[in-house]
């Protein structure tokens, strides 16, 4: 600390370090017992249980010697092949999004239709939700002209909707 050569003598003892303690012998071990242990690590050992698992995979059947919930183990070979397959897949789906988003119009959509400045945009929707839901909780705040989820090609929800209403301030009024 800075400027502890100033202080009194009898403040100075409280900054003195303490003798090292004596060292003592382990009261529960024998020294002259205690054998060394030799640990390694594992890389030397993965191999040979990655190589007994394929083989007992190869000479049983996957689904035999599989138990509940407990994931299969593939081949160099196979998981190549797995992640060629992901790729492809991740390929096709992108290109696919990029033919929609070229072709898709808005304008020529009839489905969207309505004021913008009467249009309430919902998100984070639950899946299982109807229109008749969501009008049933807007009408509270005004007449609703339209109430369109909107779905996928499967029919699915994507998890936002927009309710058109008859007046701008109704819609307003939410807020």
């Amino acid at each position: 600390m800075p400027g502890t050569h100033l202080l009194p003598p009898n403040l100075l003892k409280l900054f003195t370090p303490r003798p090292p303690l004596p060292y003592t012998r382990p009261v529960d071990r024998d020294i002259d017992r205690i054998r060394s242990k030799n640990v390694t690590g594992v890389g030397s050992i993965l191999a040979q249980l990655r190589e007994a698992n394929t083989e007992s995979l190869i000479t049983a059947g996957m689904a035999e010697s599989m138990e509940e919930g407990e994931e299969p183990v593939f081949t160099h070979a196979e998981e190549t092949k797995r992640q060629l397959h992901r790729e492809e897949r991740k390929a096709k789906k992108a290109e696919e999004f990029r033919i929609a988003k070229e072709t898709y119009k808005p304008a020529d959509d009839p489905e969207a239709v309505g004021d913008p400045y009467k249009t309430l945009f919902i998100s984070r929707l639950h899946k299982t939700a109807t229109e008749t839901d969501l009008r049933r909780e807007f009408e509270a705040y005004g007449t609703i002209e339209r109430v369109r989820i909107v779905r996928d090609k499967k029919n699915r929800s994507r998890g936002y909707a927009f309710v058109v209403y008859e007046r701008e301030r109704d819609m307003k009024g939410l807020s």
